[in-house]
C-alpha cells in the first residue's frame, strides 16, 4: 500500500496476479490503490462481521494464500469470494467520485424524473465502472487455466456475482438540504452506494441463509443446482457452496479450523457469540481486568472538553 503506482513494474510486486490481473494492472495502475484498498477493508471488514461467530475470518489475513477453509467450497468461502468481489467495484465506484480516477467520473444522472422537491446534482457513485472493472479483476483468476475444479470456479463465480448484486441493490437515493436558515425548500440528490460494513451485514444473512449445490449437467451445459430436492432454485443473489463446513470448535489444520480455545465470549448472550456456544460445551475462565476510560466530561465554553480518567474492574470470560 505504500507504492506509488506509477511505473508498470510495480505491478511484479503483488503475489498471486494470473496475467490477466497482471495485465489489467499494467494498463489501469491508477486503480491499483483502489484494489488494494479493497483487499484491506474486506480482511478487517470481514473480522468485524465474524467477531461474534466461531469461524471468525482471521484466515484471510493470510491472503492470497488461503487455507482449506477459503479454497474447499465452504459456505465461508463463499462469503469471502462475495465480499472481496463487492468491496473491489465499491472501492473503483467511490474512487470515481472522488476524482481519483482519471478514466472515470461521477456517475450517470438517473434517467428518472426527479420529484418537485427535488433535483439531481451532487456526484452519485460511478457503479457502472466499478462494476466493470471490479468484475474484470476479480472474475479473471477463476477464468484463467489456474488450478481448481470447475464446481468450485462456478461456484466462486456464481458468490462473486452475487457480491456485486448486493452492492447494485444497495446504491440509493442520498440528498442535501438547501434553503434559507437551514430550510429544506430544495433538495440535491444523487445516488450513492452503502457503505461496505452494511454491504457485509447483508451478505452474512445470505452467508447463513446459503444453499448447498452441485455442479451438475443441465441441457446443453453444467449449472449449479441446489442439493437437496425441496429447495428452491438458486438465485442470483444467493450465496452457494459445495461442502459442509467443520463445526469450528477444535483445532484441526486439514479443515482450516483454528478451534475457540481463548476465545472471548459473552457470559449473557445467547446468541453465537454466548459462552456455550462459542466455547462448545468446554466451558470458560473468569478473569478480572482493569480498565482506564475517560469519564465526568465537562464541556467549557468555547470549546473544548475536559474530563477526568476513572478506573473500573470488568470481568471477561475465556473459553477453555
Amino acid at each position: 500500500s505504500g507504492v506509488a503506482w506509477n511505473e508498470s513494474h510495480h505491478c511484479r510486486l503483488l503475489a498471486g496476479l494470473v496475467p490477466d490481473q497482471f495485465q489489467m494492472c499494467q494498463r489501469n495502475l491508477e486503480v491499483m490503490h483502489s484494489i488494494i484498498r479493497a483487499a484491506h477493508h474486506t480482511k478487517s471488514i470481514c473480522q468485524k462481521t465474524f467477531a461474534d461467530m466461531r469461524w471468525n475470518c482471521s484466515s484471510v489475513q493470510r491472503a492470497p494464500s488461503f487455507g482449506p477453509d477459503l479454497l474447499k467450497g465452504t459456505r465461508e468461502s463463499a462469503f469471502v469470494y462475495a465480499l472481496a468481489a463487492a468491496a473491489v467495484a465499491h472501492a473503483i465506484a467511490r474512487a470515481c467520485t472522488s476524482g481519483e480516477l482519471p478514466l472515470c467520473s461521477c456517475g450517470s444522472v438517473p434517467a428518472e424524473v426527479p420529484g418537485p422537491d427535488f433535483r439531481w446534482g451532487g456526484c452519485g457513485d460511478n457503479l457502472g465502472y466499478g462494476l466493470q472493472l471490479g468484475a474484470a479483476f476479480a472474475d479473471s483468476p477463476l477464468k484463467s487455466s489456474k488450478p481448481g475444479t470447475p464446481a468450485l470456479k462456478a461456484m466462486n463465480l456464481h458468490n462473486n456475482a452475487a457480491g456485486r448484486q448486493v452492492l447494485s441493490d444497495s446504491l440509493d437515493t442520498k440528498c442535501k438540504c438547501h434553503g434559507v436558515s437551514g430550510s429544506c425548500s430544495v433538495k440535491t440528490c444523487w445516488k450513492g452506494l452503502q457503505n461496505l460494513d452494511e454491504i457485509a451485514s447483508d451478505l452474512k444473512s445470505k452467508y447463513l441463509a446459503a444453499i448447498k449445490v452441485t455442479h451438475r449437467l443441465i441441457g446443453p451445459r453444467k449449472q449449479l443446482i441446489p442439493k437437496e430436492m425441496d429447495v428452491r432454485p438458486v438465485r442470483e443473489t444467493d450465496l452457494v457452496y459445495l461442502i459442509n463446513s467443520p463445526d469450528y470448535c477444535t483445532p484441526n489444520l486439514h479443515l482450516g479450523s483454528l478451534g475457540t480455545q481463548d476465545r472471548q465470549c459473552n457470559k449473557t448472550s445467547v446468541g453465537s457469540d454466548s459462552c456455550n456456544l462459542m466455547c462448545c460445551g468446554r466451558g470458560y475462565n473468569t478473569y478480572t481486568e482493569e480498565v482506564v476510560e475517560r469519564c465526568h466530561c465537562k464541556y467549557h465554553w468555547c470549546c473544548y472538553v475536559v474530563c477526568k480518567r476513572c478506573r473500573r474492574k470488568v470481568e471477561r470470560y475465556v473459553c477453555k
